[in-house]
C-alpha cells in the first residue's frame, strides 16, 4: 500500500512565510544576522534593499545595526551569486555560498572581463590582468581600505578605459578598476566598505576578505537547499532550480542529499520539504508588511500564483523581472508602495482589504517612515506603479 503524500495549502504556506520570514510582529528578532538567515540572504543588487529588508523583521528597526553587521563586524557579506544576484549572507553560511555558486560566477566574470580586456583595450591578457590584481591586493594590505579611484594611484592600470565600440554613435568606455574590482569581490578576496556618505551613498571603498574555509561543492550545494527549503519549503524542483540559478541535475542532486520528502501543493501540484517538515505551523495573529523592492521574500518562488495575483504582476515588477515596493496582508501581495520627495508614505491596494488590514497597513507605514526619518529612497530598479505613485 503506497504512502498517502501529505496535502499544504495555499494558507499553511502563506502562514509558514508570515513565521520563517519574520514578518508576523510577535516574530521579529533582534539581530540582523537573524533576519538575513531567515531569508538564507538580502537581496543587495540595491543597496537600499539590505537596510529595507531587515529592518522590516526587526523589533527594533536601526540602520546602525545593520551598518554594524555589513562594516564593523562583517558579519553580514554580499556574494555575487544565485541567479548572479548580490546577496548579503551570514559570514557563518558565506563559504557554502561561495562554493555552491558563487566561485562558478566568478569564473564567468574572470573569462567575460578578460575577454573585454583582450578587444576593447591595449596590452591586457591573463599575465597583466593577474599581476594586477596581486599589486591590488597589496595596496589594500597597506592602506587598510580604499576606493577604486584611490587603489589607481597605487595601481595605474585600473585608470585605464576599455573602449567599447569604437567609433560608432554610440561608443562607451568602461573602467578597468571598476571591473577588475568588481572581479577580486566576485572572487571572495574583497568587499564593499562603509559608503562615504549616507547608507545610499555609491562612493564606497574596498577592503580586504579574510578567506573563508573551503567547502566541497556537493556538501555546500546540499547545505544551501537545506537551509532554503526550511524557509521557503513547501516549493517546486522549478522553485528550488530558478533561486539558485543551477542546473537541474544539480537542483534534483542537491534535493536528494538532503532527504526532501515529497508532498502536494493545492491543485495537486507536486512539491517538497525537509524530512518531517509536512506538519502545519500554528496560525499567525493578522500581520501586515511594506517590504521593498527585490524582498527576498517577493523574489522567493518563482511559481508565485499563491500570495500574487497575475494581473497585478505587470504594475509590481519591470520588464526584466525585478520587483518594485509591495504591501502583503497575512501572506499576499495585496499593493505596492512609494516614498514621495517630500518623505510622504502612499500606497496603492488593489484588492478591499477591510477596515482591519488597511490600518495595520497604515501602522507599518508609520513605522517604516519613522526609522526612515529624512531618509529618501528610490528604488534602483523603478517599477509602473512605483513612480506612478511618486508622481501623483
Amino acid at each position: 500500500m503506497s504512502r498517502r503524500v501529505p496535502v499544504i495549502g495555499d494558507d499553511e504556506r502563506r502562514a509558514r512565510v508570515g513565521w520563517r520570514h519574520l514578518l508576523v510582529p510577535s516574530g521579529r528578532v533582534a539581530r540582523v544576522e537573524e533576519a538575513a538567515d531567515a531569508v538564507v540572504g538580502l537581496h543587495a543588487t540595491d543597496a537600499a534593499t539590505v537596510y529595507l529588508s531587515a529592518c522590516a523583521r526587526l523589533a527594533e528597526p536601526s540602520v546602525a545595526a545593520v551598518e554594524r553587521a555589513l562594516y564593523e563586524d562583517v558579519s553580514l557579506v554580499k556574494l555575487l551569486s544565485m541567479r548572479r544576484t548580490i546577496f548579503a549572507v551570514t559570514e557563518e553560511l558565506a563559504p557554502y555560498v561561495a562554493s555552491s555558486t558563487a566561485r562558478v560566477i566568478a569564473a564567468r566574470e574572470r573569462a567575460g572581463l578578460l575577454k573585454h580586456l583582450q578587444q576593447h583595450a591595449v596590452g591586457w591578457d591573463e599575465a597583466r590582468l593577474a599581476a594586477t590584481e596581486r599589486r591590488v591586493l597589496a595596496a589594500l594590505e597597506r592602506r587598510g581600505e580604499a576606493t577604486t579611484k584611490e587603489l589607481g594611484d597605487d595601481v595605474p592600470g585600473l585608470r585605464e578605459q576599455m573602449v567599447m565600440s569604437a567609433g560608432k554613435p554610440y561608443e562607451a568606455k568602461q573602467s578597468v578598476g571598476t571591473r577588475v574590482l568588481r572581479l577580486l569581490a566576485a572572487d571572495g578576496h574583497v568587499r564593499r566598505g562603509r559608503p562615504r556618505g549616507s547608507w545610499l551613498s555609491s562612493n564606497y571603498p574596498w577592503a580586504p576578505v579574510r578567506q573563508w574555509p573551503d567547502v566541497p561543492v556537493r556538501e555546500a550545494k546540499a547545505e544551501l537547499v537545506r537551509r532554503w527549503l526550511a524557509s521557503y519549503g513547501p516549493a517546486t524542483v522549478e522553485d528550488v532550480k530558478w533561486w539558485t540559478g543551477w542546473t537541474l541535475g544539480d537542483t534534483r542532486k542537491a534535493l536528494a542529499d538532503v532527504g526532501a520528502e515529497d508532498v502536494e501543493l493545492d491543485g495537486g501540484m507536486a512539491a517538497l520539504v525537509l524530512p518531517g517538515d509536512a506538519e502545519p505551523v500554528a496560525e499567525p495573529e493578522p500581520w501586515a508588511a511594506l517590504l521593498p523592492g527585490l524582498d527576498p521574500t517577493v523574489m522567493g518562488w518563482r511559481g508565485r500564483d499563491w500570495y500574487l495575483r497575475p494581473e497585478d504582476v505587470p504594475a509590481l515588477f519591470d520588464r526584466a523581472g525585478n520587483a518594485g515596493p509591495t504591501v502583503w496582508w497575512c501572506g499576499r501581495v495585496v499593493g505596492g508602495w512609494a516614498q514621495r520627495a517630500d518623505g510622504e508614505l502612499v500606497w496603492r491596494l488593489f484588492v478591499d482589504v477591510g477596515a482591519e488590514a488597511e490600518a495595520a497597513i497604515g501602522v507599518e507605514a508609520a513605522r517604516l517612515a519613522g526609522w526612515l526619518g529624512e531618509v529618501r529612497v528610490t528604488p534602483r530598479f523603478r517599477t509602473p506603479l512605483e513612480r506612478e505613485l511618486v508622481a501623483k
